[in-house]
């Protein structure tokens, strides 16, 4: 009798083991398949016509007996039938809006950031630049050469400016920066260029063989504007240099460059 009820004991812990096991396995199904039905929820609203039902195996009781293999008494069963196309439509378009709404705020951060980029680029420019302009010379020599003549009296005549000769087309620059107020033929000179400096300065180049900017031009300090030449009353090749000051008043070119740490 004893064995017989150990048994019958072992039997039943058996049988409870694997009802418990089946158990476990029924709730990790119901587990996965919801997981599986979220992850497929917006592909099946995208399939779902006006006739398509959700209709539940039965209540939680039922379920759960289908699925350990439990029979359960007979009686009346609960059948929920529940028409689901009107919400699945809203939530579709409430994901199609919350999608929006995420695109939206995205570019606006990547427009954000480019004006940034921009920005940024700008200030590095100008920067840059002000650094450049910082270190440009404010006055440089007119022309690379021989200084072939002074300020002054020569050969019974007032020369009012220096000589500086060189070959024909060698550079001319301006001294400073300033603008054109003159550029073209001159008694004399042959052709000429007058530039007007911020402080009303007169430089005047003469005796060049081209001419390389138009009148009303703006130059920097160091900027070509022409060429040496032999045009006019002169002895070779040179570029004639004059500094006019107060309205016209011409001063030696000499020490007006050295003023301003140019020598020639």
């Amino acid at each position: 009798m004893a064995r017989h009820r150990a048994k019958a004991k072992a039997q039943l812990v058996d049988v409870l083991a694997r009802v418990d096991l089946d158990r476990k396995k029924a709730v990790a199904a119901v587990v996965a398949a919801g997981a599986l039905a979220g992850a497929g929820f917006t592909q099946a609203m995208a399939t779902v016509t006006p006739v398509d039902r959700i209709v539940p195996v039965a209540a939680t009781k039922d379920l759960a007996a289908a699925m350990t293999g439990q029979q359960q008494p007979a009686g009346p069963q609960t059948i929920h039938s529940v028409d689901t196309t009107g919400e699945m439509r809203k939530l579709l378009q409430a994901e199609q809006i919350q999608a929006q709404f995420h695109v939206r705020e995205a570019l606006k951060s990547a427009e954000g950031a480019y004006v940034k980029r921009q920005e940024a680029i700008k200030a590095e420019q100008a920067r840059i630049k002000a650094e450049e302009e910082a270190k440009r010379p404010k006055c440089v020599r007119p022309a690379q050469g021989s200084f072939t003549s002074g300020f002054g009296a020569r050969w019974g005549t007032s020369h009012n400016g220096v000589d500086i000769a060189n070959a024909i087309g060698t550079p001319i620059v301006s001294v400073m920066d300033g603008t054109v107020i003159e550029a073209g033929p001159a008694s004399g000179f042959g052709l000429w260029v007058r530039v007007q400096h911020e402080d009303g300065t007169i430089t005047v180049y003469g005796h060049m063989n081209t001419i390389d900017v138009p009148q009303g031009a703006k130059v920097k300090a160091g900027q070509q504007i022409a060429t040496i030449g032999n045009r006019g009353q002169s002895t070779g090749p040179h570029l004639h240099f004059e500094v006019w000051v107060d309205g016209g008043q011409k001063v030696n070119p000499v020490g007006w460059l050295a003023a301003r740490g140019v020598q020639l």
